[in-house]
């Protein structure tokens, strides 16, 4: 159950970089700098960072653990953006080889990104009552309810 929980954490997070509109490509919405298509994508994240701290009703005494999930949400981010910027930024030249190992360091660093999130939520979740790891139980089953450009298979092809 606290593996899902991670899982759903980082994929909030990794969704975040993947789906941020200026970073799906430059004429998406005008060229726009990088500075401030890297400030928007920072702000979607401190927005999630955030909404995720009012749901789980994190305490004042909770706030140290808190950083700590925090501050691995804002490195999963990084590093997922730094690795989805190199594969976009690659694809025009990129051999099929090239392309599938991109695929294998995405998927390495979200699963490594997986366990250092695990790591900062495991003992915060451990300290909360009852009550809010109802809480956070029902947040992290349903991770995708903010991610509007995510349609659920329906299992038909």
């Amino acid at each position: 159950m606290k593996t899902a929980l991670a899982v759903a954490a980082l994929a909030l997070v990794t969704n975040v970089w993947a789906q941020t509109p200026a970073a799906s490509s430059p004429s998406a919405a005008g060229a726009k700098p990088a500075s401030v298509s890297m400030a928007q994508r920072e702000s979607h994240v401190e927005e999630r960072i955030s909404d995720l701290h009012a749901q789980l009703k994190i305490t004042k005494d909770q706030e140290a653990q808190w950083a700590k999930v925090a501050d691995a949400m804002r490195d999963n981010a990084q590093t997922m953006h730094g690795l989805f910027e190199a594969r976009r930024n690659a694809a025009a030249s990129a051999t099929a080889v090239e392309n599938l190992k991109s695929w294998g360091d995405i998927a390495q660093a979200h699963a490594d990104g997986n366990k250092t999130l695990l790591a900062a939520f495991e003992p915060l979740y451990g300290s909360m009552p009852d009550a809010q790891k109802k809480i956070a139980d029902q947040v992290f089953r349903h991770p995708d309810t903010h991610r509007p450009a995510h349609k659920p298979s329906t299992g038909q092809k």
